[in-house]
């Protein structure tokens, strides 16, 4: 979309099927890239929190063994996980290829994205624009992060560790530790777009930070719901997801702020 040219509705059209096929293209660049070191990947990143020897155990173990004298989490040395169907060893390296493909790629679209917008915007709105493009894939690098080094191994120590008979063998599905995977590290990374959203709300005039700070406990409580949704069943993993959340929602009370203050000096200077 050039700078200072008017474009049909099917012209946009057109412009941002480019930007689309573009972001899909590098996207399945990604997946290719994860595909060709998918074994590496599966050992060294898809299965490390089941391993002793995973960055978050052993700097939990380092602090247990300074505090208390020994290891807090111990996990089982071998973590058996079963192929049920004769395809889902390849449906795996599938959704792996394609998640790890997005993953890779999200800076990519933000970017393919601001280009589609960045022609609509004011000379000002523009250079803000810059910051708030980058600030978006930060955003959810940071939470896929914190989903995978904060949330999933608990998670996992969690689900290893509880038995209700020493009779019962640990036997682990694919698919199952897949589902895991992917729900509790995308689902983190998509809930820390939160504070993005509420930058949008408040610059037109639908959010105020009042309003966010008047609704803080039901806040509160939807962020639980939202915890209990992108992780297992157990209390602790809630809580280690609901903890980041909160901190979120108290950064966004402030960006809230920050861009309510922007928006109001703009209209007093309209108004003038």
């Amino acid at each position: 979309m050039s700078e200072g040219k008017e474009m049909s509705f099917w012209g946009h059209i057109g412009e941002l099927r480019g930007h689309l096929i573009r972001s899909l293209i590098a996207i399945i660049v990604g997946a290719i890239l994860v595909g060709f070191n998918v074994n590496w990947i599966m050992d060294h990143i898809f299965f490390g929190p089941t391993r002793n020897d995973f960055l978050t155990f052993r700097v939990v173990n380092h602090f247990s063994r300074e505090l208390i004298g020994h290891d807090s989490i111990v996990l089982p040395d071998h973590f058996a996980v079963q192929q049920k169907k004769l395809f889902q060893q390849f449906n795996v390296m599938m959704s792996v290829s394609i998640f790890g493909g997005m993953v890779a790629a999200f800076p990519y679209i933000v970017w393919e994205l601001w280009r589609f917008i960045s022609p609509a915007l004011h000379p000002n709105e523009r250079k803000n624009s810059v910051f708030l493009i980058n600030f978006v894939w930060i955003l959810f690098m940071v939470g896929i992060l914190c989903g995978y080094f904060l949330i999933l191994p608990f998670a996992i120590n969690f689900g290893l560790l509880f038995k209700i008979s020493d009779s019962i063998t640990q036997l682990f599905d694919l698919s199952d530790y897949t589902t895991l995977f992917m729900q509790v590290v995308l689902g983190m990374g998509i809930v820390f777009l939160f504070p993005v959203i509420v930058y949008f709300l408040t610059s037109i005039g639908i959010l105020t930070p009042k309003f966010m700070k008047t609704y803080r406990r039901h806040a509160i409580v939807l962020i639980m719901v939202v915890a209990a949704v992108i992780t297992p069943a157990d209390v602790l993993s809630m809580m280690m997801a609901a903890f980041p959340l909160l901190l979120l929602y108290e950064f966004s009370i402030m960006m809230s702020a920050y861009t309510y203050k922007k928006v109001q000096s703009r209209t007093d200077v309209t108004l003038k």
